[in-house]
This record gives C-alpha cells, sequence and structure tokens, in this order.
C-alpha cells in the first residue's frame, strides 16, 4: 500500500475488490480509533486523513452540508471558472465512461465547487443522497478525502476507493479525479472527476480522467492561441503606424505583438491595472490604453516612478444606438481605433452606464434591467461576459466607463426607436424622456 510519484490508481490491475476493500475498512477504523492498523494506508491518503483530522473534520457525517445556490449564481461560478469554454470537449472525452449508467462525470472549480455533472437517473439520485450536487463544495477541508478535493489539494492525479475516504457514508464509492491546471498561468483551475459504486473501480479509470485533464489543458492552450491572434490582428496595424516601442498584451500580459521591443513572451502587469500611466518593472513607466481582450502599452522612455495618471489622449467610446437592428460601439484612440458589437442585453447595459457616468451597483443595474434588485447575481454574470471584450474601459465597483475615457452615445431621432425590442424599465423610461 505504499505510493508511487505518478498517477497510481488504488487497486491494483488483478486484484480482488471486495478484499482490497475488506483490509482499507481494517485500516479506516482502526486508524480512526486510533489503535494500531494491520497496514498502512496509501501515502497520499494517510496525509490526507492526517490533514483532516488535525481540522477536526468529522468522518461519520452522514451528508454533506452545502448551501442552495441561485441557478445564475452557478452559471456565474461556471463562466469565471475558466473552465466553460471546454466543457464539450471533457464531456465528449469520458461519454464511455459514464455512458453505461453507473458512473457520473463531475467538473468542480478550483475551490472544489461541483459545477457540472452527468449520470444517469440512477447514479445522480445516489449522488443526491451524499449532497453529491452542483453547487456543494468537495473541497477536502468539507467532505474529507475524495478524488476532487485530494487531487486540488495534492496538484496531482488520485483514485480513492471504498475506505480511502475519510468519510465513512461515502465507502460505497469509488472515483478518480485530475486537476486541470490554466496553461496561462500554471495554476490549478479545476478538476474532472468520475465516481461511482465501489464494484465499478478499475486501474484505468485514472489513467483515462488523467488523459481527459490533459487533454483540456491542450484545448486551454489552444484557446489562449486563438485570443492572441485576435488581438494580433487587431493590434498590429496599430503598432506598426506608431513608429515608436509599443507592445500589445492579454489581461494576463502575454504578448501578442511588439514593435521596437525586446521580443519577450510575458510581462508582469501592474494590479488593478485601468487607462493611464503605470511602472512596469521591466520596461519602466508606460501608458496603457485598452484593446479587444487586452491592452496596448506603451514605454515612455522615463525612469521615474510611475503613479496613475491621465494619459495626453484619452479614448473615445462612441455607442452608436441609431439602429434597431445593430448596436456598434467604437473605440478611437491615437494609435487607431476597433469596434465591437455587443449583444441586446449589453446594449442596453452600455446604454445605461452612458447615461449614468458616475455608475451603477449591481443591484441599480438589476433594477434597471428587471425591475428587480434582487437579480444582482445574474447582473455580475452578464457583466463578467461583458468586460471580457471591454475590460479596461467597462469598470467594477460601481460598474461604470473609466472616468478618463470620452463616451460619445448616439441616440436614434425618434426615441421611441431606442432598443426597440428591449423591456428593460429603465430603457423604457428613456423612450418616454
Amino acid at each position: 500500500m505504499t505510493q508511487s510519484t505518478g498517477p497510481e490508481p488504488a487497486l491494483a490491475a488483478g486484484e480482488d475488490p471486495r478484499r482490497y476493500a475488506q483490509i482499507l475498512t481494517a485500516v479506516y477504523d482502526a486508524t480512526m480509533a486510533g489503535d494500531k492498523a494491520p497496514a498502512r494506508p496509501r501515502d497520499l491518503v494517510g496525509e490526507s486523513w492526517r490533514r483532516l483530522q488535525t481540522l477536526g473534520i468529522d468522518p461519520e457525517q452522514r451528508s454533506v452540508a452545502y448551501q442552495q445556490i441561485d441557478v445564475s449564481d452557478l452559471e456565474l461560478s461556471r463562466r469565471e471558472s475558466g473552465l466553460f469554454d471546454i466543457l464539450d470537449d471533457l464531456a465528449r472525452g469520458l461519454e464511455s465512461v459514464v455512458q453505461d449508467g453507473d458512473n457520473i462525470l463531475v467538473v468542480a472549480d478550483r475551490r472544489g465547487r461541483v459545477l457540472w455533472r452527468s449520470g444517469s437517473t440512477a447514479v445522480l439520485d445516489r449522488a443526491d443522497g451524499l449532497g453529491f450536487v452542483e453547487g456543494a463544495s468537495w473541497a477536502e477541508d468539507s467532505v474529507g478525502t475524495n478524488a476532487i478535493g485530494t487531487a486540488l489539494v495534492s496538484r496531482r492525479a488520485v483514485q480513492i476507493f471504498s475506505a480511502e475516504h475519510y468519510v465513512r457514508s461515502h465507502h460505497p464509492w469509488t472515483c478518480a479525479g485530475a486537476p486541470i491546471k490554466d496553461p496561462r498561468t500554471g495554476h490549478v483551475i479545476g478538476a474532472v472527476d468520475v465516481s461511482g459504486p465501489a464494484s465499478t473501480v478499475h486501474p484505468t479509470t485514472l489513467a483515462l480522467v488523467d488523459a481527459i485533464a490533459r487533454l483540456a489543458e491542450s484545448q486551454l492552450r489552444e484557446h489562449h492561441r486563438q485570443n492572441l491572434d485576435r488581438l494580433r490582428s487587431v493590434a498590429a496595424p496599430m503598432l506598426a503606424r506608431l513608429q515608436s516601442p509599443a507592445l500589445a498584451v492579454d489581461s494576463n500580459g502575454w504578448v501578442a505583438a511588439v514593435e521596437s521591443v525586446a521580443l519577450r513572451n510575458r510581462v508582469l502587469l501592474p494590479e488593478d491595472l485601468a487607462t493611464g500611466r503605470f511602472w512596469m518593472p521591466a520596461l519602466g513607466v508606460c501608458d496603457f490604453e485598452p484593446l479587444p481582450g487586452g491592452w496596448l502599452v506603451r514605454p515612455t522612455g522615463t525612469g521615474e516612478d510611475g503613479t496613475p495618471s491621465e494619459t495626453g489622449n484619452a479614448t473615445t467610446v462612441s455607442i452608436d444606438l441609431r439602429h434597431p437592428q445593430q448596436t456598434r460601439v467604437q473605440i478611437r484612440s491615437e494609435v487607431g481605433e476597433w469596434t465591437h458589437e455587443p449583444t441586446p442585453r449589453h446594449a442596453e447595459i452600455l446604454c445605461l452606464l452612458a447615461v449614468n457616468r458616475e455608475g451603477r451597483s449591481a443591484a441599480q443595474m438589476a433594477a434597471d434591467l428587471f425591475g428587480d434588485d434582487g437579480r444582482a447575481i445574474t447582473v455580475r454574470a452578464e457583466m463578467s461576459r461583458l468586460r471580457k471584450h471591454l475590460s479596461g474601459i467597462v469598470q467594477t465597483q460601481p460598474y461604470r466607463f473609466d472616468d478618463s475615457a470620452n463616451i460619445d452615445l448616439q441616440l436614434p431621432a425618434d426615441m421611441s426607436r431606442l432598443l426597440p425590442h428591449s423591456t428593460a424599465p429603465a430603457i423604457v423610461r428613456l423612450r418616454l424622456k
């Protein structure tokens, strides 16, 4: 019952699951009672048990205590997890494991919160009894040793079988999980897990789950490449016209294009970045201007310790609402311009932010859009999506346009034609002015 350095299945090929489960139960009972165990648990499991005993987690807890969360809150967690775009790839990769109805597929975020699950009605019903539901936390410090939480802590693929689970009520289950790392940062952003009755344990499941996690990372890497390509297509003509040192970077500091600057893959961006002037360790004082999905960074050539300040030429944001069927946002600065076509909901939000330059809280925007200030979580989900396109232009706390931006709101001559398909209360009021 020792542990290797790579992904190790809980059950060796050819080993009898029932006999092994009996051994594990004897080890578990003795360890939890403080008695001498007939064998040692695997190092991975033993370390997890000791962590949980130190935390005072009750191994006899009957079910997972989880807080019921709003559907829109769950949707926001999904979109902010960094895993949303690759969910279909994960599901397809593990379809063969869950299609027979004995196993459940689960994807969790970096904190162990269950974001998605898939499986037959029968296995989902059994999972419900354990609180293994969307929105529940399966972090180690919430529910004990399990493939999701322990994979996140150990940063490696793990398989937990029967009495290796710290909580006794989980012993009828087996699970295999692997962490998913963001290739841009190296940080663990979630985990993929396959769980089912202990009788379904198989040594190859762990290898499959680990392979799917690596595939997910490959897909994330491809998404990152595509995003950099899109940023480069916008930024490269601007940099060529500048004829001065500049570079275009995404929101994580990865470089998409450079002009008269030493080539590098990534730069460290300042915290709380906004349009203005900031100091960077590698480049000195730089002016920052927003680009779709990133930033234009222009070294000033000075070595002084920079603090945020106004740039010489403010960015102009033109919001054209004159055409009922199409809203267009044009962003112009001294180095060039780019356009964005927002969704109908985002067009409503941009209109309201332009009218309310002082900004709107999530609750205020919820009342503006839905007539219900209790739908703030829904607003936060929409703002998260909007800011992916307009990062650096739309700010938070409260939601507002950057103070240095010039906002040009172009309204229809006949205000009754303002966003005619919108039913948002605040838009309806604007039509009547």
